[in-house]
């Protein structure tokens, strides 16, 4: 009975690891691609230097430098909220958000191997990966029924709806107005016979 109410909640916090995975995952090639864009490829190559000289601490503390950072606009979108602008902090919340993960992600991959190098962050992050492993063997299996009722319930209306699109295009209009017309026509002879 309690593993019964407390799956929705697992389920829910698979999913929120799944979708901080999915975005750290996203986000990472698009920061590149937007530091590749900014031509700080030297200013990346420079961090990535600088971070191979140091030893695995000072590498914590640079990958942690993004998290301070966005502190302040964290706690703007709190006071934000507080005072009612809810529009506004939402998408100060989402941008920092969204800004966090992506710089996080693009600093991760240039520190990783430094910080691979700290016992406890090995574990941290071994256990993080058993984490993504464990939601995605929790909403695997309910990802692929909804994709199963999709394809069972909505994909038929969804081909049937494109038939009718296809049919009340212009130069077709004609033909699909004239079938209906038959067929009204029909329904009527059946009623008046019956």
């Amino acid at each position: 009975m309690l593993r019964r109410l407390t799956r929705p909640f697992w389920i829910l916090l698979a999913l929120v690891f799944l979708f901080e995975a999915w975005l750290w995952g996203h986000l990472a090639p698009l920061v590149a691609w937007i530091v590749d864009r900014l031509a700080w490829r030297e200013l990346k190559a420079r961090v990535a230097a600088a971070i191979e000289h140091l030893s695995p601490y000072p590498t914590l503390l640079v990958f942690l430098v993004p998290v301070v950072l966005l502190l302040p606009l964290k706690f703007l979108g709190l006071w934000m909220l507080a005072h009612g602008s809810w529009a506004g902090a939402m998408a100060t919340l989402a941008l920092a958000k969204v800004a966090g993960m992506g710089v996080t992600a693009f600093i991760f991959d240039v520190t990783r191997p430094k910080l691979m190098q700290l016992a406890w962050f090995a574990r941290f992050y071994a256990l993080v990966m058993r984490g993504l492993a464990w939601a995605h063997a929790l909403v695997d299996p309910v990802k692929a029924e909804i994709k199963a009722w999709i394809a069972e319930h909505v994909a038929p209306l969804r081909q049937r709806l494109r038939k009718l699109f296809w049919m009340t295009k212009p130069g077709r209009a004609g033909r699909f107005f004239r079938h209906l017309a038959r067929l009204r026509r029909r329904m009527r002879r059946r009623e008046q016979a019956a």
